[in-house]
C-alpha cells in the first residue's frame, strides 16, 4: 500500500486549468505553433477546419490545450449537434420544410455541360424540385438551333438555355441569336467556362488564370494553378468549395434566376 503524500504545491503555483470551448461554426482561434488565424467551418471526430481570412482552409487535430482564444489558451471540443433546419436553401431561397418535389415541368432548363448541371443542381437544386423544373446539358451549342426546334417550346412547355461564354460577336452569341422562338429563352455568362463562375475567394486564389488564346483552357488553369493535369478532379474540387450562392459571381446567378422565372411563369 502506496503511503499517502500530501500535495504541498500552493494553489498559487497549480496550473489553471485549460477551457474547454466548443468548435462552434464562426468561432476565431490560432493555433500558436504555426500562428495560423482562422474562423472554425468544420469540426469532424478529432479534427477541426479552420478557413483564414483569404479562404484558406487547414485542419488541426483537437488537441488539448492547441488553440489560442483571445490570446489565452483553450481546448476545442466537437460542439453538440443541435436540430436545427436550414431557413435558407443555398441559392439564398426561403426553405420550404418538408415539402415534395413537384411533378416535372413540360418546361426544360438546358445547360451547356456536365459541370454546368452539377453547379446549377449544387445551388438550386433545392428551389427547381419545389417548381418541378429539370436540367439538362447539351454538350455545345452549335446546333442549338435544330435542338430548339426539336423540342417545340410553346406556351405550356417553355425552354431556357444557359449558354458559356455568351458575350456581342462571339460565336456564342450568333448561334443563340438564330433562336427566335417566343417560348425559348436563351441567356448566358461572359467566362470562358463555367468554371470561372465560382469565385477566386471560394478556391483562396486571388483570380483565375488568363490562359493564351489556342490553349486547352482548362487543362491551362490547371497548370497555372499547379494542380494536377486531371480536370475531372480539378472540377470536383472546384464544386467542394461552392457552398451556396455566396460562391458564384452575380453574372451567373442572375441569369439562373432568370431561366427559372421564364421557365415557371403562368
Amino acid at each position: 500500500m502506496r503511503p499517502y503524500s500530501p500535495d504541498l504545491t500552493p494553489p498559487w503555483k497549480k496550473p489553471k486549468p485549460v477551457p474547454e470551448v466548443p468548435a462552434e461554426p464562426g468561432l476565431v482561434v490560432e493555433d500558436p505553433a504555426t500562428g495560423y488565424c482562422g474562423a472554425v467551418v468544420g469540426c469532424e471526430a478529432g479534427t477541426v477546419t479552420l478557413e483564414d481570412r483569404h479562404g484558406r482552409h487547414r485542419v488541426f487535430p483537437l488537441a488539448p490545450a492547441a488553440f489560442l482564444l483571445e490570446g489565452r489558451p483553450v481546448t476545442l471540443v466537437r460542439a453538440a449537434a443541435a436540430p436545427r433546419r436550414p431557413s435558407r436553401t443555398a441559392s439564398g431561397s426561403v426553405a420550404v420544410p418538408g415539402a415534395r418535389a413537384r411533378v416535372a415541368r413540360a418546361g426544360r432548363i438546358y445547360v451547356e455541360g456536365r459541370h454546368d448541371a452539377e453547379l446549377v443542381e449544387k445551388v438550386w437544386g433545392d428551389d427547381l424540385r419545389i417548381e418541378g423544373v429539370v436540367v439538362e446539358y447539351l454538350e455545345g451549342v452549335d446546333d442549338l438551333p435544330g435542338v430548339v426546334e426539336e423540342f417545340a417550346p410553346g406556351p405550356d412547355a417553355r425552354l431556357g438555355v444557359l449558354v458559356d461564354h455568351l458575350v456581342p460577336g462571339s460565336k456564342e452569341w450568333r448561334i443563340a441569336e438564330a433562336v427566335t422562338s417566343a417560348h425559348a429563352l436563351v441567356v448566358g455568362h461572359p467566362y470562358v467556362d463555367v468554371w470561372q463562375a465560382v469565385k477566386p475567394s471560394a478556391l483562396g486564389i486571388d483570380a483565375w488564370p488568363v490562359i493564351p488564346r489556342g490553349q486547352d483552357w482548362k487543362t491551362g488553369v490547371c497548370r497555372a494553378l499547379g494542380w494536377p493535369d486531371n480536370t475531372g478532379a480539378a472540377w470536383r474540387h472546384i464544386l467542394s468549395r461552392v457552398r451556396d450562392w455566396k460562391d458564384l459571381e452575380p453574372e451567373l446567378l442572375g441569369r439562373v434566376e432568370e431561366l427559372i422565372d421564364f421557365v415557371t411563369a403562368p
